[in-house]
């Protein structure tokens, strides 16, 4: 009796190569590697085709081989210039960061958060860039005067903006449509009656909080009622900040009747605020926020509020940068994505 042959030890077994993923596809090799590599230069059909075939075979990229080829790394930063305690407290990042994250695992691509909140780490950030450790570097929570995106342009490293540093932004980047959002939540506190309606801006050196306010402006001033300086008030994107806000709000104009904050998190804190002040919302004050996030939907009475599609800002990052990485030198897109508003409980 024949003894059976040992199985295989795993080095006798042949891992499935580009050309076997491309004969079960039914494709060519190329098609393969721009589908392994991200590129939007493939049919939606051929692009199944060989992701079913990955799957079938159990294709797996030698990534090691394919970085001395393409002098990919298969990795993009997101970099955020904020503290942690901003990062994990406001759901605005993290509604971003999971688009992202979603975007580049269907591309295969590792993602690496980095937080720079000063000049010595921007400068570090900027050296470890400069040696081609990442692909391309998406960038959260931009001001103004933020230098590290011309940086990145000088360096000829692809970026993405979650917003903008102006009007002239050069650089590709996402945004919701802000201004809009504000003008319909203001609109819609005017159609319940309300006439002293205050605002609580964010950092006027960013362009989202800037935006809010010129639309917060705008519809005032298409309802012809007068601009009033002192019915606005500046804020820093925090609950405290909220809080601080309301309070000089208050002491301003005792007589205010609604409230228009440039972000939940600073929403929720003027309700507390006015809580405190024996005030009622929405009976004696009603508040609109911004964002739509889970602290609008917990808040006590639940939030009006303006919906940003925060998930689907990260994606359209992501799919930006790919094509940027992919197709060097094709200029920079900007999107803007649009925002609705979210009636509930506070007006």
């Amino acid at each position: 009796m024949t003894p059976a042959e040992p199985p295989p030890r795993p080095a006798d077994v042949r891992r499935p190569t580009l050309n076997a993923v491309a004969a079960r596809a039914g494709v060519g090799r190329g098609t393969v590697s721009r589908v392994i590599n991200g590129s939007p230069q493939v049919s939606e059909r051929s692009r199944a085709a060989v992701e079913q075939a990955i799957a079938e075979l159990g294709y797996v990229p030698n990534r090691a081989a394919r970085s001395l080829v393409t002098r990919r790394t298969d990795s993009v930063a997101l970099v955020v210039p904020e503290a942690e305690t901003r990062l994990f407290s406001e759901p605005y990042f993290s509604g971003i960061i999971r688009g992202v994250s979603t975007g580049l695992a269907a591309a295969g691509m590792q993602l690496l958060l980095v937080l720079a909140r000063d000049e010595k780490e921007y400068a570090r950030l900027a050296g470890y860039l400069s040696a081609q450790r990442v692909d391309g570097v998406l960038m959260m929570a931009v001001h103004g005067d933020d230098t590290l995106p011309d940086r990145l342009e000088e360096l000829a490293v692809p970026t993405v903006l979650a917003g903008r540093r102006s009007h002239g932004e050069r650089l590709g980047h996402v945004r919701a449509d802000n201004s809009g959002g504000a003008r319909t939540a203001v609109r819609h506190l005017l159609a319940q009656g309300r006439r002293v309606i205050g605002t609580i801006t964010g950092p006027l050196d960013m362009d989202a909080a800037q935006a809010r306010l010129d639309g917060y402006r705008t519809a005032l001033a298409d309802a012809g009622l007068p601009a009033d300086e002192e019915l606005i008030a500046g804020g820093d994107f925090t609950e405290e900040g909220g809080r601080a806000a309301m309070r000089e709000l208050l002491r301003r104009r005792p007589a205010l009747d609604a409230l228009f904050a440039a972000s939940d998190v600073m929403a929720s804190g003027a309700v507390l605020e006015l809580r405190a002040a024996g005030l009622r919302v929405p009976h004696d004050v009603a508040v609109v926020g911004f964002d739509d996030s889970i602290v609008a939907r917990h808040i006590d009475p639940p939030l009006t509020s303006v919906r940003q599609p925060l998930e689907e800002m990260g994606r359209t990052m992501a799919d930006l940068l790919l094509s940027e990485i992919a197709q060097r030198g094709t200029g920079h897109r900007a999107v803007v994505l649009p925002t609705e508003l979210v009636v509930r409980e506070s007006a």
